[in-house]
């Protein structure tokens, strides 16, 4: 794992302030304020994220964002400790990459991700499906300004974001671990109901 990706991971739990020129509170305003986003803590206790679990020369990690569609495949994701394929079913080799999609539960600190139990074949998984934090609705922002949004976001977060995208009248951030900090952030800078944050990982305990 290289330096630059363990310290951009790192950069996603710990509670940093990025500073940045978004518009006003209420979504369209083109008057820019300076405004803080805080991203959130690691969590305390047990996490489960799903996945594709990658274990390369570089070791095993998770991917929480794209995939490159190369074979093997690749990925920038979360470092894992503690990971064996004994026992594990479901998973392809070519070459020194073994790879296979699970569900994982681990303790995150931010940077890397520790099993603590053994994983779930994706395939086995009934999940429980998480509410829609839209409660349905469509966002009210005009595209240009999702755009916008989306670019400034994209410039800012960098690697601390695993994905980000627009889609129903929303602006969409992933992040591997967020309790509500970076989503308060957001809705302060923008305004509610414009950028709606997805956090990979979720508590288990």
């Amino acid at each position: 794992m290289s330096t630059h990706r363990t310290r951009a991971m790192a950069a996603v739990a710990a509670v940093a302030l990025l500073t940045l020129t978004a518009c006003g509170s209420a979504p369209g305003s083109s008057a820019p304020t300076s405004v803080a986003l805080t991203t959130a803590p690691a969590p305390e206790g047990r996490v489960i994220a799903t996945g594709t679990v990658i274990d390369g020369p570089e070791g095993a990690e998770l991917c929480l964002g794209a995939i490159a569609e190369s074979y093997p495949p690749q990925c920038q994701g979360v470092p894992i400790d503690g990971w064996s394929w004994q026992g594990v079913d479901g998973s392809e080799t070519s070459g020194d990459t073994t790879w296979g999609a699970y569900a994982v539960y681990g303790l995150f600190d931010g940077e890397r991700l520790e099993v603590t139990d053994p994983p779930i074949m994706l395939a086995l998984y009934d999940p429980i499906r998480p509410e829609d934090p839209t409660g349905g609705r469509d966002g009210a922002t005009t595209e240009a300004e999702l755009t916008r949004i989306q670019d400034e976001l994209a410039s800012r977060l960098h690697a601390e974001a695993t994905s980000i995208w627009t889609e129903r009248g929303y602006v969409w951030v992933g992040v591997p671990w967020d309790d509500g900090t970076l989503q308060d952030a957001v809705d302060s800078a923008y305004g509610e109901d414009v950028v709606i944050v997805t956090s990979m990982f979720r508590a288990a305990d």
